[in-house]
């Protein structure tokens, strides 16, 4: 028997399956409202179903000023968080709120928004039919991985430091008069800022308060069940103290386990390596970085070089 039109699921906001989300991409609108409404009760069951599965992993291998985070956002564990709600809770402690948009922000956007204290948020969730299987970010990625960690004021404040190394690369950018070498410095430069945010705000790992373990702080793997542990347990995973010049020099594969992972002592040492890194940018000292992965797309190219003209 044939369903009547009446009875078709709505998509509601589905990742890769939205036609709110299509239709925004189509007219150009980047930066929009999260339209509540549309979430369908399995857009809310997944949601349900991925936060029931990481509890217990986030109690376990999870940096406690996550968890922290985590209690401070109130968020509700059976339904997609309001976007609004999630801003009030966060905005007072670190002046941080998310900021919906419909796709992929070019490089120096995102950094920029960073910058401004905003974190561009994706809307759309996984189908709760393949929780694993991501083909781009989500809002459980975002806003139960990444936001946690905006409620912490030193977290915050690294962020915002990683805006002013967009800015600073940037602006001395605009100061290299030919244009075949500008391409090939900020290219150079992008790169190492994006390996740098993969090791450290994706896919970080910390020492804990006592030294004598290893948790995690990215949000790569604090919204990912199986990598979580497998980042801290598992044999196959080389874990080394952060080196500035390793990291900017490290290229990554996004579609596998990661089998390389960078430890830092503490928030304070990661807010000195990304100070360091900032004044590596302006001295270009990241102008030749090794070369490989990742891949730098046109989108993030242009982003720098006209934030540079400007």
């Amino acid at each position: 028997m044939t369903a009547s039109p009446s009875a078709t699921v709505s998509p509601g906001l589905t990742t890769t399956k939205s036609p709110f989300i299509e239709r925004a991409q189509s007219e150009g609108r980047l930066y929009i409202e999260q339209p509540y409404d549309l979430y369908s009760d399995a857009n809310h069951e997944a949601w349900r179903a991925l936060y029931a599965r990481m509890h217990d992993r986030w109690q376990k291998y999870a940096n406690h000023r996550f968890l922290q985070g985590i209690d401070n956002l109130c968020l509700d564990p059976t339904r997609v968080p309001r976007l609004e709600d999630v801003n009030k809770f966060m905005a007072p402690r670190t002046g941080f709120r998310a900021k919906a948009v419909s796709g992929y922000v070019p490089a120096y956007m995102f950094f920029d928004c960073l910058r401004q204290r905003e974190f561009p948020t994706t809307v759309t969730i996984r189908d709760g039919q393949v929780l694993d299987y991501l083909p781009e970010p989500d809002i459980f990625h975002d806003i139960a991985g990444h936001v946690p960690m905006h409620t912490d004021e030193a977290f915050a404040d690294t962020l915002v430091l990683f805006g002013e190394c967009a800015r600073a690369a940037a602006e001395r950018a605009a100061d290299i008069t030919d244009p075949h070498e500008r391409v090939r410095r900020v290219t150079s430069v992008i790169k190492a800022m994006a390996r740098f945010f993969w090791f450290t705000i994706e896919f970080g790992l910390m020492k804990s308060e006592d030294g004598k373990e290893i948790k995690a702080y990215g949000s790569g793997l604090l919204s990912s069940y199986g990598e979580l542990e497998h980042c801290i347990v598992s044999p196959d995973v080389q874990r080394w103290p952060f080196q500035l010049e390793w990291v900017v020099n490290q290229y990554f594969e996004i579609d596998k386990y990661q089998p390389l992972l960078f430890v830092v002592d503490s928030f304070d040492h990661l807010f000195s390596e990304v100070g360091r890194l900032a004044e590596w940018v302006k001295a270009g000292t990241l102008d030749n970085v090794s070369p490989g992965e990742p891949a730098i797309s046109e989108a993030d190219l242009a982003s720098f070089l006209g934030a540079a003209i400007r």
